[in-house]
C-alpha cells in the first residue's frame, strides 16, 4: 500500500478497506468524531494539497467523500453496518455451520385468543362441576366426607391395647407445674 509522508496509508491505494478504516475511526464513533476525521483526512488527501500523484489523490479523496457520505447519514450507516456484519458472519466458520443447519423457529409469546380463553373457561367449569358432583354424591349416599388416615387409626389401637390414657383422659397440668418423672419408672412395651 502507498504510504504518505505522514506515515498513514492512502485511501486510494491497495485493497479497499471499509469506510471506518478509511476515516480511521471506530464503528461507535459519534457524528462529531466522524466530521473531525473527515476534515483532517480531506486536508491530507485533497488533490490540491497532497504530495500524491494527481490520479491517486483524486481517487483517495473520492473514496473519502463516499465514506463520509454513507457514514454521516444515519439510515445509510445502519445499512452499511448491517452489510459489514453480514460479511463478518459469512467469513466465520460458525456462520458456515449455521447455514447448513435448518433454521429454528423463533419462540412466539402472544396474547391468548378469544377461543383459547373460552376453552380455559370451559375447562375450569368442568373441574368445578366435577368437584361439586363428587362431593354431592358422597353426601347424598351418607359417606363420610373426611376419613382419618390409616396411621391415625393404628396409633389409637396401640393406645387402647397398652391401656395408656388418651390425650382426652389425661388431667391437664397447670402451666407452671414442673414436669416430674413417673414414680413407677419408665414403661416398656412387652412383646
Amino acid at each position: 500500500m502507498a504510504v504518505t509522508d505522514q506515515g498513514s496509508e492512502a485511501p486510494g491505494a491497495g485493497p479497499s478497506p471499509n469506510h471506518y478504516e478509511l476515516l480511521q475511526i471506530g464503528p461507535d464513533a459519534s457524528p462529531q468524531d466522524l466530521r473531525q476525521a473527515f476534515r483532517r483526512l480531506s486536508k491530507r488527501y485533497h488533490p490540491d494539497t497532497t504530495d500524491l500523484p494527481q490520479g491517486q489523490a483524486e481517487e483517495a479523496f473520492r473514496r473519502l467523500q463516499q465514506a463520509y457520505l454513507i457514514l454521516s447519514d444515519p439510515a445509510r450507516r445502519r445499512l452499511y453496518d448491517a452489510a459489514l456484519q453480514a460479511q463478518r458472519d459469512a467469513a466465520s466458520p460458525a456462520a458456515a455451520a449455521a447455514r447448513l443447519r435448518p433454521p429454528q423457529p423463533l419462540p412466539v409469546r402472544r396474547a391468548l385468543s378469544g377461543g383459547e380463553w373460552f376453552a380455559l373457561l370451559l375447562l375450569a367449569l368442568a373441574v368445578v362441576f366435577s368437584l361439586v358432583l363428587g362431593v354431592g354424591l358422597a353426601w347424598a349416599r351418607g359417606a363420610a366426607l373426611f376419613t382419618a388416615p390409616s396411621w391415625w387409626a393404628a396409633t389409637q389401637q396401640t393406645a387402647t391395647v397398652l391401656d395408656l390414657p388418651s390425650a382426652d383422659d389425661r388431667p391437664a397440668a397447670p402451666p407452671d407445674a414442673p414436669l416430674q418423672p413417673s414414680p413407677a419408672g419408665p414403661r416398656t412395651l412387652a412383646g
